[in-house]
């Protein structure tokens, strides 16, 4: 059951050099209610990479702390059935023309030791808004992985994936992460040349910079403004099992201990 409390706090967003904030998503509110969902689609039915979990609108998957902070937990059933939650933003956000644009959330994770997160594989991501409103298909709608993390390795990895037969997929890098706590995770789109081949994606943890795409390591046009120039949406998830991470086990731990935690999402511009 989900936990409450009659005190409520609230996150700020930082302000951060030389850029203004452009937009702030807060996970403010009462413990134990839901994210607004005026703002927010509560995912169901939704399954790719062969993941065992299904997503619910069960509140026990995803709630507001009452911290300023929103929980997504996953959950595992006597019966070994897997539960987890998905959101995705009604709203879409465009890199702007001739500027820097950064998508920034604070992020932690729960306290599993690594052996007991086998199949865990929490995210935050974006796709493109043509996946939904002209059916361009994946990948070619274009997607940017701000961060994702498998089995409670001390990793992180920051990914494009655009283009037909996903051209893109193998300029993902990976990151050292030094354990479970909070840490901030972004990328900034630079849109600052007017020479497409010179624009740049650059992936940042804890504002240290270690991945970067070029329109001109991307090679045609047309990719590039799917993931570049166009409107995207957020996504945040935990995913268990999978492809990528494979099944969890039974040392794997459901709850708090493999929860994911986010303290905002911010845009920010210069």
């Amino acid at each position: 059951m989900v936990a409450l409390s009659s005190v409520i706090r609230a996150v700020s967003v930082p302000a951060l050099t030389g850029f203004k904030i452009a937009k702030t998503i807060d996970f403010n509110g009462e413990a134990g209610k839901s994210v607004d969902t005026s703002m927010w689609e509560i995912m169901t039915d939704v399954n790719f990479n062969n993941e065992v979990q299904e997503y619910t609108t069960s509140l026990d998957n995803m709630h507001l702390s009452g911290e300023g902070t929103l929980l997504i937990i996953p959950l595992k059933s006597d019966d070994g059935q897997w539960t987890s939650a998905r959101i995705e933003s009604k709203e879409t956000f465009t890199p702007e023309d001739g500027m820097v644009t950064r998508f920034q959330a604070e992020i932690r994770f729960g306290d599993s030791p690594q052996d007991k997160q086998q199949g865990i594989w929490p995210a935050f991501w974006m796709l493109g808004q043509s996946s939904r409103d002209k059916g361009i298909p994946w990948p070619e709608c274009g997607e940017l992985d701000i961060m994702e993390r498998k089995n409670g390795e001390p990793t992180g990895h920051g990914t494009p994936h655009c283009g037909k037969g996903n051209t893109c997929g193998h300029l993902t890098k990976s990151t050292p992460l030094d354990g479970n706590g909070w840490h901030t995770w972004a990328i900034e789109i630079d849109r600052t040349k007017e020479n497409w081949e010179e624009q740049a994606i650059r992936w940042f943890l804890d504002d240290k910079n270690y991945n970067t795409v070029t329109g001109a390591d991307i090679e045609n046009e047309d990719t590039w403004k799917s993931v570049a120039h166009s409107p995207l949406y957020f996504i945040l998830n935990v995913a268990v099992g999978g492809n990528w991470p494979g099944e969890p086990n039974d040392m794997t731990a459901d709850g708090m201990d493999n929860m994911m935690e986010v303290k905002y999402i911010a845009m920010y511009t210069k």
